[in-house]
């Protein structure tokens, strides 16, 4: 016998005893001393147990298949029971190295004999029971804990093999109610685990997350706090209770948690969880913070690394953010995900070609990716390259495509991805009806989300086409479909006010009201608001913004009502009160690219403070270059500014973004006449008139269409003079 196995079966002695399932040592045989062959698997043999004094036959067998014959069933021979439990264990061990099925048949084999020889024995049970699930006969492995357990219900190792097996099947299974079943198996188990082990740090964790995953977040909590209670100390205990926190959006607590340890026994992961907490708080610079901690202690943490680049992202700091996300790189050139993010930014920053390349990188590592493609797509629509835009997309819908239109949550979320960039695609491209399928698709999908999903881009689209009776059509055949929506109804009262039944529409819109200080009526309130502006009963929009910002709690809410304030402000001509509102925003968010532009742009049209305004388009511009607004916001600027070059540039790319807006046409005729193009101006500004004419009252100034025309008719009168004196 080799010395490795008369090693592990001294420890088997030592278990089997320790069990009081051996009688008098008399009774245990030596194991034998042949080692068995070097090449051959099959196990040495092994000395038969002395058979009893009634049986005189001592005589050893030649071959250990062939070994003593077990004691009648039901009688306990303890020695018997050893013998074939050390064979059985030997097999196992061979199982192990050699991989070889008929090897386990023979393990299962020995140690039925051992439990014949003792049936009264929980160790040789739980020993065949592990055995069938080594050897994946889960069903039998299952049975045979069953059978501790119900002979025995505090067997602590029956329990934790059934709740082992338990677990690997969740992860062999995908979401269904197949596995929602296991799960609720697994947790019966560790519950009696925890009763029978109480102090057990990790077992209380395992039952948490198991909790978390059935969505029983208040007794996931209640065990967390458990373990942290056994362990104050244990980064793994803290950091889960911490990220249940953060899921359930309370990140003060879940701060408060981290903290808890002092900052010299704080771990890489304890930082990298505080700098994930942060994030969820909006606290960049506090993350940045953490993560760099987190690096400090642990150089090779890409995790760390790319939670460092995400938060400098989210604060601003694209270059920094690009730096760490290209270390990562180096680091790991077969990471496609990081080229995905590195192409992410330079997208942002208007670099299309690094962009594409990046992403080209990506797309050679992972073969089947459907986010590659669709970022690629993304790009080529930034550019105005519709027509390759459109077949990527449309690949991507075909390989996503389930016959007879079955889909899981997932992938209708997906698709409805899919489709919505198509429909985008083909709205900037101005084929209208054509971006109407995908949408329609959308509502196809089924599910509120989608449904409510795809009227909006329907009614946008239809407002966008200046198909105004459409778009109230879609509005109305999207409430028909979702009575209970309020959101749609809101966007239906809103579209009818546009069209002239503006006071049956705002008496919709108020019945909505609770009256009840909900986040519902603060809804209902900016709504209102919105209504009142384009209808310009200002002193009533303002009263609803008002009430709006007493039922905002969150500081993006408050944020969201400065900004429309601001909005009205500027409508009603209260430009230094616009100005006040909008920088009440950018002193919450510098990083807000509409309240940027919309500043920026209402400083350049009043011909005040025009470096600071182009410095405000700027920034918007730098977070959204392909933005057609901020670009036309940035040409009148520059024009403001005398910088002809400049704005030329930025009026025609906003032209080719939304060539259907009437300012941006008036902007270039007055481009043009400044630069003594004057058929070109009279051109543009014809098509500014044509377009205001198709525009709703809501949305035109009577008095910038009357100052448009009265420079269209001087510029014809100038060219008809010039026609004639030629």
């Amino acid at each position: 016998m080799t010395k490795k196995f008369f090693s592990v079966v001294t420890l088997l002695i030592a278990s089997y005893l320790s069990s009081q399932m051996l009688v008098a040592q008399d009774q245990n045989p030596a194991p034998a001393k042949n080692p068995a062959p070097a090449k051959n698997p099959t196990p040495a043999k092994i000395q038969a147990p002395a058979k009893s004094k009634d049986n005189a036959d001592t005589s050893a067998p030649t071959d250990s298949t062939t070994s003593a014959q077990p004691s009648a069933k039901g009688k306990n021979d303890k020695a018997a029971a050893y013998y074939h439990f050390a064979l059985a264990h030997m097999y196992e061990e061979q199982v192990a190295t050699y991989g070889r099925s008929e090897l386990a048949n023979k393990a299962i084999e020995e140690y039925r004999a051992a439990i014949d020889a003792d049936p009264t024995s929980a160790f040789l049970t739980s020993g065949l029971a592990e055995l069938y699930a080594k050897t994946g006969r889960i069903r039998d492995a299952v049975v045979e804990a069953q059978d501790i357990i119900k002979k025995n219900p505090g067997n602590l190792e029956a329990r934790r093999l059934l709740g082992r097996i338990y677990l690997r099947s969740l992860g062999d299974m995908q979401a269904g109610n197949g596995s929602q079943s296991v799960l609720k198996l697994a947790i019966e188990q560790y519950e009696e685990i925890v009763k029978l082990q109480p102090d057990s740090m990790d077992d209380h964790l395992l039952l948490g997350r198991l909790y978390r995953l059935n969505n029983d977040l208040q007794k996931a909590e209640g065990e967390f706090k458990i373990a942290v209670k056994l362990e104050p100390q244990s980064e793994e205990a803290v950091t889960t209770l911490a990220y249940l926190y953060n899921e359930l959006g309370d990140t003060g607590r879940a701060s408060a948690v981290l903290s808890s340890i002092p900052n010299p026994q704080r771990s890489a992961k304890l930082y990298s969880a505080l700098g994930y907490t942060y994030e969820q708080q909006k606290e960049y610079k506090k993350a940045i913070d953490s993560y760099r901690h987190a690096i400090e202690q642990d150089r090779d943490n890409l995790d760390a690394i790319r939670g460092l680049a995400q938060n400098l992202l989210n604060d601003g700091q694209a270059d920094a953010a690009l730096g760490q996300y290209k270390v990562i790189a180096d680091a790991n050139p077969e990471d496609a995900q990081t080229y995905v993010r590195i192409a992410e930014i330079y997208r942002k920053q208007g670099k299309f070609d690094l962009a594409l390349e990046n992403l080209k990188k990506a797309e050679s590592m992972v073969q089947d990716s459907f986010e590659v493609p669709y970022n690629i797509a993304a790009i080529y629509q930034a550019q105005g390259r519709y027509e390759e835009a459109v077949p990527l997309m449309r690949d991507l819908l075909k390989k996503s495509e389930k016959a007879e239109g079955k889909y899981s949550a997932g992938e209708k979320s997906n698709r409805a991805v899919f489709l919505e960039r198509l429909g985008t695609i083909y709205r900037d491209e101005g084929n209208y009806p054509a971006a109407i399928e995908p949408f329609r698709e959308i509502v196809a999908l089924g599910g509120d989300d989608n449904v409510e999903r795809g009227y909006q881009q329907i009614i946008d689209t239809w407002r966008e086409a200046k198909e105004w009776q459409k778009a109230t059509d879609a509005a109305q055949e999207a409430v028909q479909k979702l009575p209970n929506s309020r959101d749609l109804k809101m966007v239906l009262a809103a579209q009818q006010a546009d069209m002239g039944q503006a006071d049956t529409a705002i008496k919709d819109v108020r019945a909505m009201l609770k009256n009840n200080n909900s986040a519902e009526d603060r809804q209902v309130y900016i709504t209102l608001a919105q209504m009142y502006t384009r209808l310009r009963r200002f002193n009533e929009a303002e009263q609803s913004l008002d009430k709006a910002e007493q039922l905002s709690t969150k500081p993006d809410d408050k944020e969201y009502v400065w900004f429309l304030r601001g909005s009205t402000f500027e409508r009603d001509k209260h430009y230094a009160e616009a100005e006040a509102q909008f920088k009440k925003v950018l002193a919450n968010d510098p990083d807000h690219a509409s309240a940027l532009n919309y500043l920026g742009y209402m400083l350049a049209d009043q011909n005040t403070k025009l470096d600071e305004a182009v410095g405000y388009i700027k920034h918007a511009v730098s977070l959204d270059p392909s933005n057609g607004a901020y670009l036309d916001s940035l040409g009148w600027a520059y024009f403001r500014q005398g910088r002809y070059e400049l704005a030329e540039a930025n009026l025609l790319k906003a032209s080719q973004k939304i060539n259907t807006d009437p300012t941006v046409h008036d902007h270039l005729g007055d481009l043009y006449q400044k630069t003594g193009r004057l058929k070109l101006a009279a051109t543009n500004w014809e098509r500014a008139l044509t377009e205001w004419n198709r525009t709703i009252a809501a949305e035109v100034d009577p008095a910038d269409q009357a100052r448009v025309q009265k420079k269209l008719d001087s510029a014809k009168m100038k060219l008809a003079k010039e026609e004639g004196v030629k």
